[in-house]
C-alpha cells in the first residue's frame, strides 16, 4: 500500500517553508514554488508542496510544525506574497486539516489566521533558486531567518528530525 500522501502548505518565505520540511522524517519531497487557491486566493502565493510517508509522520504533526514555523498569527502586510494557508487535495483531506488547525487554537496566545484552502495550481520556483537553505547554508539570510527555524526545530520537535 502506498502511504505517501502530499498537502501544501504557505505562510513565510518559501525558502524557509522548504528548509524546514526537507529536515523531517518521513518526508520524500518538498517542491518549493508558487501556489494558488480560489475566489478571492487565485493569486499565487509563496508556499510549498510536501510529500510524506503518514506511516512516519503524521499530518497533524507538519500542520503543527508549520504554524510554529511562520506567523502563523499575524495578519502582516505581505499576507498576498505569503498567504497562511494548508492547501487541501481532496475533501477528506480538507476536514482532517481543518479539524487539526481547529486543535491547535487554543495553544496559542493570539488567534491562528491559517486558512484551510482548495489547491488549485502550483508554479514551480525557478532552478536557481530551489534547495536554497543546502545551497547556500552560510549565506545572511539562511543565518538570519532559516536557522532559527531549524533551532526550534531541534528544541522543539527533534524526534521528528532525519539524522543528518
Amino acid at each position: 500500500m502506498d502511504t505517501h500522501a502530499k498537502i501544501a502548505l504557505g505562510g513565510g518565505c518559501h525558502w524557509c517553508t522548504e528548509a524546514v520540511f526537507q529536515a523531517l522524517k518521513g518526508v520524500a519531497k518538498v517542491e518549493q514554488g508558487y501556489v494558488a487557491s480560489v475566489e478571492e486566493n487565485t493569486s499565487f502565493s509563496e508556499a510549498v508542496i510536501i510529500h510524506f510517508n503518514e506511516a512516519v509522520i503524521a499530518l497533524s504533526v507538519l500542520i503543527e510544525i508549520h504554524l510554529h514555523t511562520h506567523k502563523s498569527t499575524s495578519n502582516h502586510s505581505m499576507r498576498d506574497k505569503y498567504r497562511s494557508a494548508i492547501y487541501y487535495f481532496s475533501e477528506v483531506q480538507k476536514k482532517e486539516a481543518t479539524d487539526i488547525l481547529n486543535s491547535f487554537k487554543n495553544s496559542f496566545e493570539e488567534e491562528i489566521i491559517t486558512e484551510v484552502l482548495p489547491f488549485s495550481e502550483f508554479k514551480a520556483s525557478r532552478e536557481a533558486i530551489q534547495n536554497y537553505y543546502k545551497k547556500n547554508p552560510e549565506k545572511p539570510f539562511c543565518k538570519q531567518f532559516i536557522n532559527p527555524k531549524l533551532k526550534l526545530l531541534v528544541n522543539k520537535f527533534s524526534k521528528h528530525l532525519n539524522k543528518n
